[in-house]
């Protein structure tokens, strides 16, 4: 097939993409570059992609009149869109960037596939959809209405106009739920990342809510196998669907949502000492307060997922941080 894959040079972007090209298709790489952090690891990714059948097209997907072209002469089978303004805590700050990229940004994706043929959309969302739920594990088939981050509002807007699009013109989409995804290669604005480096430099590490949080870490190559299945099962409507007893998961439209979790939550102290494993160094400790916009638990149910894809990522968080580490310490000689 012939895949677009948007923020191509992003941590899941570009593993998504190596596992395409493995399997034989033609992707083509959209990624603007930006400053969000330092775009030379965004180019180093890209380097891992070189190759035949990859080409790349530094563009962003807020720029309406470029992505209209792109689409009318690509003619793409399929579209995996993971480009987004990433990050809870940034949200707090430069609100905007959220609107333009994660919102005006989709529009423009969602036009391109309705206008182009498109059989099959996949997009990014995100276990922060969650927002103030408490009932654990978090399941698609509960609502998501308090968001507690302007990122959190916009994928479940995200969500809705899929949805929308799903039944206004038959475009199948299917969204996925990430929960906290890590691994080589991976987001220097997140922990595993920042904690790594900090321990290796000598410095403190900020562990908030007092070392009280949970997290569904998910390692990166089940995140990738989780799109590249997903991809390959073209949503449908549920036939089984009753609006009298709408299911916030399903429809009478070619929509589907899914959770891609570990479905096995760590407690934060346990993901630190995962890392001082692997370095075999102890962390110095800054214990802090919840920070806004964040939550203390996420844990994912996958049955849908499982079921749907015949899937369950399962990858250990020791053997996953041991293989991040391996990594950073190859990149950064460090």
């Amino acid at each position: 097939m012939k895949v677009l894959v948007t923020g191509a040079a992003g941590f899941i972007g570009m593993h998504v993409s190596q596992r395409l090209l493995a399997r034989g298709d033609t992707v083509v790489g959209l990624d603007n570059l930006n400053d969000y952090y330092d775009p030379q690891l965004k180019r180093d990714r890209l380097s891992t992609l070189a190759r035949a059948g990859f080409t790349f097209v530094k563009l962003d997907v807020a720029d309406r009149g470029a992505m209209c072209e792109l689409f009318a002469s690509e003619r793409f089978d399929r579209v995996v869109h993971l480009a987004a303004q990433a990050g809870v805590r940034y949200s707090l700050v430069n609100p905007h960037a959220y609107i333009d990229s994660n919102i005006v940004g989709f529009t423009n994706v969602l036009e391109g596939c309705r206008h182009n043929a498109v059989q099959h959309l996949v997009y990014a969302s995100s276990s922060s959809v969650y927002g103030g739920n408490t009932h654990m594990p978090f399941s698609e088939h509960d609502g998501v209405d308090h968001p507690v981050s302007l990122y959190a509002a916009t994928k479940k807007a995200n969500e809705l106009m899929a949805h929308t699009y799903s039944h206004l013109y038959g475009l199948p989409t299917t969204g996925l739920r990430f929960f906290t995804v890590y691994g080589p290669w991976g987001r220097p604005d997140m922990a595993l990342f920042l904690f790594t480096k900090a321990i290796l430099e000598g410095r403190s590490i900020d562990v908030f809510n007092h070392g009280k949080m949970i997290r569904d870490f998910t390692f990166i190559d089940d995140i990738a196998e989780g799109v590249e299945r997903t991809l390959d099962r073209v949503a449908t409507a549920d036939p089984a669907y009753d609006a009298n007893r709408a299911d916030p998961a399903r429809s009478n439209a070619p929509y589907r949502v899914f959770n891609i979790g570990n479905h096995d939550p760590v407690p934060l102290m346990d993901f630190i000492r995962a890392i001082e494993g692997g370095l075999g160094r102890e962390a110095i400790k800054n214990f802090l307060p919840l920070q806004s916009g964040d939550v203390p638990a996420t844990s994912a149910d996958v049955e849908e997922l499982a079921a749907w894809t015949g899937f369950r990522p399962g990858t250990p968080v020791v053997e996953g941080v041991k293989r991040f580490v391996a990594w950073y310490r190859e990149y950064f000689r460090a």
